[in-house]
C-alpha cells in the first residue's frame, strides 16, 4: 500500500509506503464507540454537588417542643422537607466516571479511524513545514496550497474542524502559526486520539517517515508471537512443554 507525499506547495513530492495491518483495516463501529465513549468519559469532571441536611448550615436547634403545641413533629429546620433545607438524592462530586481502556483496544481504534479516513481520502502527507518565525499570513498560503491537493478544497472554507495536522516534527513557531485559524488544529503525532481524528473533516500528517514510525509502532502490541502448527504462541507452547514435562516425571 502506497501514498503520495504532498510539498507545502501542493505538488508530488514523493510516495511512502504503509502498513496494512494500520491503514488497511475494516470499519469497526462497534469498536471506535466503545474508545470513544470511555475517552469522553475519562475527561468528563464530576462537578454538580448539592449539600444534604448535614452540610446545610443552621438547623441544630429543634425548631419547637415535641409535644404540646398541635403541630406536626421536627428535629431540624434543614430537613429535606423545609425550605432552605437540605436536598436528597442530587449529585454528588464524589462519583467517578473513569473507564478502563485497554491499550490494544486503544491502538486498534485509531488504527481503525485511520483507515477509515484513508479510505475516504481524507488523509493528507506533507513532507515537512518549516518557518523561522511564527507568520500567520505563510501558514495561510500552506493552507491556500494544499487546499488545491484533489479532494482537500474544503480545508481552507470548512469554517469549523477542517483539518488536523498531526506533526512528527516539534516545532514551536509552526504550531504558532497555525493556531490563529479556529478551524485547524496542530498538534503532535504523540497526541493523535480517535476522538481527534473524527472531529476533523481532513488528517494531515506532517514529516510522515518519522509520524508514520510512531503510528505504526503501536501495531507491535496486537501481534502475537506464533510458532508452529495452530499458530501457539511462543507463552503458550513453552508453557504445554513444561506441563508435559512434570507429567512424565
Amino acid at each position: 500500500m502506497e501514498a503520495i507525499i504532498y510539498n507545502t506547495k501542493g505538488k508530488e513530492a514523493g510516495k511512502i509506503t504503509l502498513n496494512e495491518k494500520v491503514w488497511g483495516l475494516n470499519w469497526n463501529a462497534d469498536l471506535v464507540h466503545q474508545v470513544v465513549e470511555s475517552m469522553r468519559s475519562n475527561a468528563r469532571m464530576s462537578t454538580a454537588q448539592v449539600k444534604d441536611r448535614s452540610a446545610v448550615s443552621g438547623g441544630g436547634k429543634k425548631p419547637w417542643a415535641q409535644k404540646g403545641t398541635g403541630r406536626a413533629r421536627h428535629g431540624s429546620s434543614r430537613s429535606p422537607i423545609w425550605r432552605h433545607g437540605g436536598v436528597t438524592h442530587g449529585p454528588m462530586n464524589e462519583k467517578d466516571y473513569s473507564k478502563k481502556i485497554n491499550k490494544k483496544v486503544r491502538a486498534k481504534a485509531l488504527h481503525t479511524v485511520l483507515s477509515e479516513k484513508l479510505r475516504k481520502n481524507e488523509v493528507l502527507f506533507v513532507d515537512t513545514i518549516q518557518m523561522k518565525a511564527p507568520k500567520t499570513a505563510e501558514a495561510k498560503v500552506i493552507l491556500s496550497s494544499l487546499s488545491g491537493v484533489r479532494g482537500f478544497d474544503k480545508m481552507l472554507t470548512k469554517k469549523r474542524n477542517a483539518a488536523y495536522f498531526a506533526s512528527g516534527e516539534k516545532s514551536e513557531q509552526v504550531t504558532k502559526s497555525f493556531s490563529n485559524f479556529g478551524n485547524i488544529d496542530f498538534d503532535a503525532v504523540e497526541n493523535m486520539n480517535p476522538i481527534d481524528l473524527l472531529n476533523h473533516k481532513y488528517v494531515v500528517i506532517v514529516s510522515p517517515e518519522k509520524a508514520i514510525n510512531f503510528i505504526e509502532g503501536k501495531l507491535a502490541p496486537l501481534e502475537t508471537l506464533k510458532e508452529g502448527v495452530g499458530g501457539k504462541s511462543k507463552k503458550a507452547v513453552m508453557d504445554a512443554g513444561s506441563l508435559t514435562g512434570l507429567a512424565a516425571k
